[in-house]
């Protein structure tokens, strides 16, 4: 792997390349992106020039779409005429269905491998990325037949480099992932999202703020997301987050009833475990 185009230079874009160069890649890494994300991926040293799509893909044997959902399946539509022969094609998408099919039908000139890494920040853009942004963190794959689109050459290679980001690598197929994310991911956004909403509308004005505890600050850290950021994630995994609230609010309505009762004392051990496993305790 020589050249790299990284199709979106926000947080996820930038954090890529910044990973690729901490791991030791020496080639060329080419942004696409507006004028102002550019400049600001080229002064954090995360690309070495911004170029139009045509031009960055021409010659890339990976191409890296790091946008927003809708803009992933624009570029998709218009891209395969543009690559090079036997070019890798990746995403980061964070749902995998609409994004896999679309690519399955329109490109043929080089391989795509869908992928999802498991990271991220409430900040935006390439002054918030980071070298060690994907380190210790899942990124997730999701080829149609692992055994050989894993094993190619140009697979190979980028997995090699995930490895060296210190990345862990998980196959899934993509709507289970998909459905997995819906409650790992899509649900925690909305609960924190709805929890600080509620507070807007229920806390007295003028209240005093200050009063709330750090509880409040861990739950709400996810509502800080934009929601331009979500709004594509949540129209292309509409079913799988349904099903995901509903099975939230039936908790909540199951802890509503039994706010006198000892039944809570099962919730509590059930949710503690489970967060102490997520914390590798």
């Amino acid at each position: 792997m020589q050249n790299v185009a990284i199709v979106g230079t926000g947080l996820i874009g930038a954090s890529f390349g910044l990973a690729l160069r901490q791991a030791g890649f020496r080639g060329a890494i080419v942004g696409v992106s507006s004028p102002r994300a550019i400049a600001e991926a080229v002064a954090a040293g995360a690309i070495d020039r911004g170029a139009p799509l045509a031009e960055a893909v021409a010659t890339a044997d990976l191409v890296f779409l790091s946008q927003a959902i809708g803009r992933i399946l624009d570029t998709i539509r218009h891209l395969d005429p543009l690559l090079k022969p036997g070019a890798l094609v990746t995403d980061a998408g964070s749902t995998k269905c609409e994004i896999v099919d679309l690519a399955r039908q329109t490109i043929t000139r080089g391989q795509f491998l869908g992928g999802h890494p498991m990271a991220g920040k409430e900040k935006r853009g390439a002054s918030a990325a980071e070298a060690g942004l994907f380190r210790g963190r899942t990124w997730v794959l999701t080829p149609d037949d692992a055994a050989a689109e894993l094993a190619t050459p140009a697979a190979r290679d980028f997995l090699a480099w995930l490895g060296r980001f210190g990345a862990r690598l998980v196959t899934l197929d993509c709507d289970q992932h998909d459905q997995l994310v819906a409650m790992t991911s899509h649900l925690p956004q909305l609960a924190s999202t709805a929890l600080a909403a509620t507070l807007a509308d229920r806390l007295p004005a003028g209240a005093q703020l200050e009063v709330a505890g750090p509880g409040v600050l861990d739950m709400t850290r996810l509502a800080l997301s934009s929601y331009d950021l979500w709004r594509d994630i949540l129209a292309t995994n509409a079913d799988h987050i349904d099903r995901a609230l509903g099975f939230y609010i039936q908790k909540l309505e199951h802890l509503r009833e039994n706010l006198r009762t000892r039944q809570l004392q099962a919730e509590f051990a059930r949710g503690a475990a489970i967060a102490s496993k997520l914390r590798g305790e």
